[in-house]
């Protein structure tokens, strides 16, 4: 992007350009109300080939449309002299003399203030669920007359997967991506910059994967690009033996967090991983570890990042922290121990407590300068936009193979904020309170996604329930998709649990 100072942008800025300006804004870049989003994705083609797609830019001279992509904005501006024009999908401002994106301080203001209208009339920082279609969804459903109202019950974006022999542990974690709201956003935004030379980029083909999903079409999707894909950056995944989910889905963000460092903005990341990816920015977060001196009581800490959080379950061979009812905390989350049934707060709260780590692990004290027994505790640091937890279902030992089916009882919504480490400080310093503030809603999550296994170790099968809208609820099982009552979701075993953030911040 060019630095300030762009000299055509003067020939601009004459009469009403603010008022012209905030104009585009409104109608054709941040579209904040219904009305204003109709208008936009009925109107918002090229002039001269009549598409939707192609990075759409907006003359500010004049009212045109043209492809970027295919060069028709570049012509209108070499034919008619008008030497400015507006990206549609991020608002950014290009000089085609200069040919480049350019900076204006006034142009800016004008654009995060337009943006913020937006976002209010949105309701952004409400609960994500309420958010309507996406600009790319409303063009797909353009393509697709049938579907074209959306609604309440509207179901865009639901399709079966085909299994491809024994591959319902890709199709369940595929599930779970495909309706996660920001990447679903990110991909059908065609954010996307590839530098890779070959075909071989797993990001590309998420982003055609969204487009099938997305397009309208109701038979089961055939994901064989996908898996090949998987074979040849995770080879330890490939084959027709049954995986692990939970395996497939670290090796996913892991080769999607790989070929996304082409979109990084440039701006400061915002996460412990330190990349401004859109695996970073969603699935990221930072794990306090503090270790403590059980002599000088000095504390060591470090911060590491995490994709997801893997829980222990009573049934392991790990003990298990016990918990009584009625208990401290017991009530949390709108959790209960009926039935003496164990919850997520439980798992969450045996993850978050003090462990002796005892006198054959001591450490180094870098206040003693001697080795010392100390006691270790992790508590977040930072949370991500989804959190996931992974319940150790899966035992693997020298002596023991097998599968814990412990029935966890989990909340369709969460609040983090007691395992968070500012808890952890509050509480040294004799501030913290054990009544949730109501106010306070930085720390809670919406469960939007939960994965299952059924059978044995050795002869499972993996399904997914997602959520749509706020209160629907459905059972993907391959090609299969059918309606799920609430109950049939916290009832379930529960082996991936996916929560989002309910309310976001915006910089």
């Amino acid at each position: 992007m060019s630095p300030a100072g762009c000299p055509h942008v003067n020939g601009f800025k004459v009469d009403n350009w603010k008022q012209n300006l905030r104009v585009i804004y409104q109608c054709f870049v941040w579209s904040g109300s219904a009305e204003t989003r109709k208008r936009k994705a009925k109107s918002c083609i090229c002039h001269m080939c009549g598409a939707h797609l192609n990075r759409l830019h907006s003359c500010l001279s004049c009212v045109f449309f043209g492809c970027f992509t295919k060069k028709h904005i570049h012509e209108h501006a070499k034919s008619k002299r008008h030497n400015l024009a507006i990206d549609l999908l991020y608002g950014g401002i290009y000089c085609f003399v200069c040919q480049d994106y350019i900076y204006d301080k006034d142009m800016e203001q004008i654009a995060k203030e337009e943006q913020r209208k937006a976002w209010k009339l949105q309701g952004v920082g409400e609960k994500y669920s309420t958010w309507e279609p996406t600009k790319r969804e409303l063009e797909l459903l353009r393509h697709n007359p049938k579907r074209r109202k959306i609604t309440t019950n509207c179901t865009i974006g639901l399709r079966g997967l085909i299994n491809l022999g024994n591959t319902c542990f890709m199709n369940c974690i595929v599930q779970a991506l495909t309706h996660t709201p920001l990447l679903r956003d990110f991909f059908l935004s065609d954010r996307h910059k590839c530098e890779m030379q070959s075909n071989s980029c797993l990001v590309c083909e998420m982003s055609q994967l969204f487009q099938e999903f997305y397009s309208g079409h109701r038979s089961p999707h055939i994901p064989f690009r996908l898996l090949h894909l998987v074979w040849t950056h995770a080879r330890h995944l490939a084959g027709y033996e049954q995986q692990d989910a939970h395996e497939f889905l670290i090796a996913a963000l892991d080769v999607l967090h790989r070929h996304c460092k082409g979109d990084d903005n440039g701006k400061k990341a915002n996460n412990p991983n330190n990349c401004n990816c859109i695996i970073d920015q969603i699935f990221t977060g930072g794990l306090q570890s503090d270790v403590t001196c059980q002599v000088c009581h000095g504390v060591s800490t470090t911060i590491d990042p995490f994709w997801d959080i893997s829980l222990d379950l009573p049934g392991s061979s790990t003990p298990f922290w016990p918990l009584s009812p009625g208990g401290d905390g017991s009530t949390l989350n709108g959790e209960s121990h009926l039935s003496g049934a164990t919850t997520l707060t439980d798992c969450l709260r045996r993850f978050t407590r003090p462990e002796h780590l005892g006198s054959s692990a001591k450490i180094k004290c870098s206040g003693c300068h001697s080795y010392q027994e100390s006691t270790k505790q992790l508590t977040m640091k930072k949370l991500p936009i989804v959190a996931c937890f992974h319940l150790k279902r899966f035992e693997h030992s020298a002596k023991l193979r097998r599968k814990i089916p412990t029935y966890v009882s989990f909340p369709l919504e969460l609040d983090m904020t007691p395992f968070m480490a500012s808890s952890k400080e509050s509480r040294m310093n004799g501030q913290y309170q054990q009544s949730v503030d109501v106010f306070n809603n930085d720390n809670k999550y919406s469960l939007f996604a939960v994965v299952n296994h059924q059978g044995t170790l050795e002869s499972g099968h993996y399904t997914t329930f997602i959520r749509q809208h706020k209160d629907q609820w459905f059972k993907c099982d391959d090609a299969v998709i059918t309606k799920a009552s609430i109950k049939d979701v916290l009832d379930s075993e529960g082996y991936l649990l996916f929560y989002h953030k309910q309310f976001l911040e915006y910089e």
